[in-house]
């Protein structure tokens, strides 16, 4: 008898195992069905991050469970610290706003702990959806058209905020190399960048994603408008064997430490969170909603369309460099906080 009631427990207790994650994923479908995700962009409307959010936002309310209306909103605002902090400590936290920053979210807290109200460690990181190359360039007529010009001659460039690469790398290369970046913050967006750069009121970019200048004003690329003076990536992009990597200028190992930190941020690309207390659920159920989008071919098309580069990675990847970055070496910090500090 007692063996009996053994084998009946054990088997309704299977039966009650195998109907959890049913019950579960019910129970997501239960949260989402009638309500509105939004993603919150950390960067004007029009740019490359902005854009990017907009394509996968089209697709991904398809594979969230319940099938929940997906917007797109734009917070822009110190580099995207603005928002990053806004939804770290005010939420809301039930899984319905997903944050959509600049790359250098990940390292925020290390690079300006004055800024950064918020744990990259604790944030429900998503995925991004692609690595990144970026690059330095400048208008046909600038004083600077090589790399070894920057070293000689001041170059004006535009750039949204302290935070963003587009202020960080050029500020970086100043204090370790000596270049001569002059950094003009306060564009809302890539796009208002370029049109200051058409104007005359600045000469160039400092760094923006590759991916971003082909998507916005491949024109420009075709017409020579511009010129490609250095790539910032840990290695070479294949579409730019001729232009010179940033890493050539470290001369010591102490020197390309600090680029390897700075440069970290290029390998989390797009990326895309939710603020920390989402239940475990909710969390699950939107990584696994976001990798099934990378592969779903109407994303791929619309990526395609809108010259958007998909190189993903899943909210476990991305989790797991954060906590690779936030284990590098005190005094290889502190050289490149001291740097992006120099204003």
């Amino acid at each position: 008898m007692t063996n009996q009631m053994t084998k009946a427990a054990l088997a309704l207790s299977l039966v009650l195992a195998a109907a959890a994650p049913a019950a579960a994923q019910q129970s997501v479908a239960d949260f989402y069905k009638g309500k509105t995700v939004r993603i919150i962009v950390g960067v004007g409307v029009g740019s490359g991050y902005d854009l990017n959010a907009r394509v996968l936002g089209r697709t991904l309310a398809s594979h969230i469970p319940g099938n929940p209306s997906v917007i797109v909103q734009n917070q822009p605002g110190a580099g995207s610290l603005a928002m990053t902090n806004a939804l770290y400590n005010n939420g809301p936290f039930d899984g319905t706003v997903i944050g959509a920053s600049f790359n250098g979210m990940p390292t925020a807290p290390l690079l300006e702990p004055a800024g950064a109200r918020f744990d990259q460690n604790k944030l429900n990181w998503l995925g991004s959806t692609n690595r990144e190359t970026q690059i330095t360039y400048v208008w046909h007529t600038a004083p600077v058209q090589k790399l070894a010009d920057l070293f000689t001659t001041e170059l004006i460039v535009g750039a949204q905020a302290p935070g963003s690469t587009q202020y960080d790398f050029p500020i970086l290369l100043n204090h370790l190399f000596g270049s001569k970046f002059k950094i003009v913050t306060g564009y809302e967006s890539t796009p208002k960048i370029h049109l200051a750069m058409e104007s005359g009121e600045v000469q160039g970019n400092g760094a923006t994603n590759w991916s971003t200048v082909k998507a916005l004003n491949s024109s420009w690329l075709t017409d020579k408008k511009i010129r490609i003076v250095v790539q910032w990536g840990l290695k070479k992009n294949p579409e730019l064997p001729d232009v010179p990597l940033v890493l050539e200028l470290a001369k010591t190992p102490s020197d390309r430490q600090s680029l390897e930190l700075a440069l970290a941020r290029l390998e989390f690309g797009r990326p895309f969170f939710l603020p920390p207390n989402v239940p475990a659920e909710r969390v699950e159920a939107l990584r696994r909603a976001f990798d099934a989008t990378m592969k779903d071919p109407a994303f791929l098309a619309d990526a395609d369309k809108s010259k958007i580069e998909v190189d993903p990675l899943t909210g476990e990847q991305v989790a797991a460099l954060v906590t690779q970055v936030s284990h590098t070496p005190a005094e290889t910090v502190a050289r490149v906080r001291a740097a992006m500090e120099n204003k």
